[in-house]
């Protein structure tokens, strides 16, 4: 299962349906290409058939993803918990002190659509996992690199 918000979905149909376009072009280029005589010492054909297996094994990875997908629909008004298309910020907690200077915003949204350094984290990362299902002004836990910080949820949307 491929937990996706409605845009991540729409994004990747889009996309499936733009290479399958795609494939017209490349299978001309290929023809057009074939026809300048031996292929064994022309680049143009092994860099066509090259873009054509990347193609088409992008176009069978969407089709996967998509017959798997399973849209989350937000529930409008008051959000209670996190949950994937929700948007969480955090605040660090440093020796029992919350510190707000240190807040990170964070989008959850499927592993398809994660932009880490745009604020759009997994809900498989691990403060994904550390946030969902957690309410307003819960303590979480996340082990990073750094070692293992302590967050507060401070709002959730």
């Amino acid at each position: 299962m491929e937990y996706l918000t409605k845009q991540g979905l729409e994004k990747l149909k889009q996309e499936l349906e733009e290479r399958k376009k795609k494939r017209q072009d490349i299978a001309k280029r290929l023809e057009e290409v074939k026809a300048l005589g031996d292929l064994s010492e022309n680049v143009e054909y092994a860099q066509t058939k090259d873009e054509q297996s990347f193609n088409e094994g992008r176009v069978a990875e969407l089709e996967n993803i998509v017959s798997r997908a399973r849209v989350y629909e937000g529930g409008g008004g008051q959000i209670e918990q996190v949950g994937i298309g929700s948007t969480v910020a955090v605040a660090l907690k440093i020796g029992g002190k919350i510190n707000k200077k240190l807040k990170r915003e964070f989008s959850i949204v499927g592993s398809q659509e994660a932009e880490p350094m745009k604020g759009r984290i997994s809900l498989e990362s691990p403060i994904g996992k550390a946030l969902m299902g957690h309410k307003l002004n819960d303590e979480v836990n996340v082990d990073t690199p750094k070692g293992r910080q302590k967050y507060v949820i401070i709002k959730i949307s």
